[in-house]
């Protein structure tokens, strides 16, 4: 058997299924050359903690471990939770960019384990989550490497021939912007609940001060460290990007923003601090204008302060979506994990802080609201 994997737990109850019926249908579905261990066995399951999404789960057989993803039980929306997409991505991709982890096999018939899923390669090394992993000790010189080689991946993953790699398919053409504040908008207010704010002053700052459309690439739409795994023998290196479920075409700005949302620094406040979910407050890691002045580097593109404030209001705004519809579906008890009960709290802490930046982006003079972001104050 392989060894532990950290991040790795029993499965919860409610996220439970049939290992013996997923252990059938991959040895009579799968290519054991692809799988690249011996799918006879019945593999041991256990389900990686982190993620509000799509459910992961570690399939460890005698000889090596795949990984399998599904979506939670009941009703969903659009694309996301949908495995079949996010298999069609990943296995296009994984032709031209070698972080995505090896597509083996899309099960879409339900009645195997009531819902679908699919099964990948694992791609093995340290994954930084809240803190980094209790085995990977970095100064801050090397804390700083791993932050520019973070940004760097998706600078690299922006840069992919959209068409070159078959997904060309995925973008629906101009309107990108538009499309995005509509619908983040609607997804809150469908999810909101009696204990959270409106948003109303931030949507319709959003959708009133709205940038053109920049020119579209492959965009992952959750990028985060915890989608990030490290090489085991220079843990300041990725080796690989998970979780392609919200993948699209369309504008790098938003992504790297929406990356962003999540990015809590060393000199946030506490109540900031209360969410971290990934290392970001560490000595050597980059602020987030250090990022963004990084990833204009690395690509050549500039943005505007008063531009990027948007940006930063909107990639604030969909953590927050995603954090209540997350929230929506604790209190109507359609999971039990207890680190969702605080989402609601989060919803209120993230509305202040985009609040806060309308304001900023309001008071700016026009000689610092058109400073290139990085550049001296």
């Amino acid at each position: 058997m392989t060894a532990s994997s950290p991040g790795a737990r029993d499965v919860r109850t409610e996220d439970a299924f049939d290992v013996a019926a997923v252990a059938g249908w991959l040895a009579a579905h799968a290519d054991p050359d692809r799988a690249g261990v011996d799918l006879t066995a019945v593999p041991e399951v256990r389900q990686f903690s982190g993620g509000v999404s799509n459910l992961t789960y570690l399939l460890r057989y005698p000889d090596g471990d795949l990984v399998l993803r599904r979506p939670p039980r009941g009703a969903h929306r659009g694309s996301a939770h949908d495995v079949a997409r996010e298999h069609r991505i990943q296995t296009a991709l994984g032709r031209v960019l070698p972080y995505v982890p090896t597509t083996v096999a899309l099960c879409e018939d339900t009645a195997v384990i009531g819902t679908p899923f699919y099964v990948m390669r694992r791609i093995a090394g340290p994954i930084p989550r809240k803190e980094l992993p209790r085995d990977v000790r970095l100064s801050e010189a090397q804390v700083a490497d791993l932050c520019r080689n973070v940004v760097d991946l998706l600078a690299d993953l922006h840069a992919v021939d959209v068409g070159a790699a078959g997904l060309g398919d995925l973008g629906r053409g101009p309107g990108y912007v538009r499309r995005q504040v509509e619908g983040w908008s609607e997804r809150y207010r469908r999810a909101r609940t009696w204990n959270v704010g409106t948003f109303g002053p931030v949507m319709r700052w959003l959708a009133e001060n709205q940038p053109a459309d920049r020119p579209h690439v492959l965009v992952h739409n959750d990028f985060r460290f915890d989608n990030v795994v490290l090489d085991p023998a220079d843990p300041t290196r990725p080796v690989g990007l998970l979780d392609w479920e919200l993948a699209t075409v369309g504008d790098p700005l938003m992504d790297l923003a929406s990356a962003l949302g999540y990015w809590v620094q060393a000199d946030d406040g506490r109540l900031l601090q209360l969410f971290r979910r990934q290392p970001t407050h560490l000595p050597g890691m980059m602020s987030r204008e250090q990022v963004v002045a990084r990833y204009g580097e690395r690509t050549g593109t500039r943005v505007t302060r008063r531009e990027w404030l948007w940006y930063e209001v909107f990639g604030l705004f969909r953590v927050a979506v995603i954090a209540q519809q997350v929230y929506q579906r604790y209190l109507a008890k359609q999971t039990t994990n207890p680190q969702f009960r605080l989402f609601g709290v989060a919803v209120v802490v993230l509305e202040l802080r985009c609040r806060r930046l309308i304001r900023r982006a309001r008071r700016m003079s026009p000689a610092d609201a058109d400073r290139t972001l990085g550049s001296p104050a």
